[in-house]
């Protein structure tokens, strides 16, 4: 199992619009592939752009292109600066 953090840029302007746009996908994905999204932000707004991040933990093998076209039916790039980065973490395996 691995965890995805997902990373992208968010004008102030666009963030009320954008907030109800991801959590209704995150529930979606949750009914669909039982994996339980977290969205957060820095503090702060340097500039008028905010950074969000989305965080699947325990995400099964497809989830990330099930994430990926989530993220397209619910039109997140419209409203976001730039591209949405995805970084992918695995646990270490325990030594004996």
């Amino acid at each position: 199992m691995t965890d995805l953090y997902i990373y992208y840029r968010v004008p102030d302007a666009h963030a009320a619009l954008l907030a109800p746009r991801v959590r209704a996908m995150q529930e979606r994905l949750a009914v669909a592939h039982g994996v339980a999204g977290q969205l957060k932000r820095r503090p702060g707004s340097p500039d008028g752009v905010q950074t969000w991040m989305e965080v699947y933990p325990d995400t099964a093998a497809g989830f990330d292109a099930a994430l990926a076209a989530a993220a397209q039916d619910a039109a997140l790039s419209a409203l976001i600066d730039g591209k949405r980065h995805t970084e992918v973490f695995m646990d270490l395996s325990k030594c004996a």
